[in-house]
């Protein structure tokens, strides 16, 4: 799949999100080594912190499905900006899915991508853990 399909694919994941705080609707399309493609896309709750991401509701599902292998995620909003991922996100990205390609979006349907790294300079992973 290329990644302005993987792109179209986020910004159709956001049509099913639930933000009735914020009104900020974002869709997350995460490809697997397999070329299998999984959607995600934000829930907000009243308690703030029980809210999810797309990208993270995206990466639990493949890996509640036994996904562990992942080549991209597209990540699409309506904002006219291009949207990245959050740190929560960026760290959750890192620890499952590794140095792989984030496509980031906007409004106007173009993208940038960026590898994993370069969003999460220095990252703590579980290599830390083991010193």
């Amino acid at each position: 799949m290329d990644y302005k399909t993987l792109a179209h694919k986020a910004v159709e994941a956001k049509s099913n999100a639930h933000p009735p705080y914020s009104n900020f609707h974002v869709g997350a399309a995460l490809l697997t080594q397999d070329d299998k493609l999984y959607l995600g896309n934000n829930i907000e709750n009243s308690t703030f912190g029980l809210s999810i991401c797309a990208e993270r509701t995206a990466i639990f599902k493949a890996m509640s499905e036994g996904e562990r292998k992942f080549k991209a995620i597209a990540i699409a909003s309506d904002s006219p900006d291009f949207i990245t991922p959050c740190g929560s996100c960026r760290q959750i990205i890192f620890d499952h899915c590794g140095e792989i390609d984030i496509i980031c979006t906007n409004a106007k349907g173009e993208y940038k991508i960026f590898k994993t790294s370069e969003l999460l300079p220095h990252a703590f992973g579980d290599k830390d853990l083991n010193k």
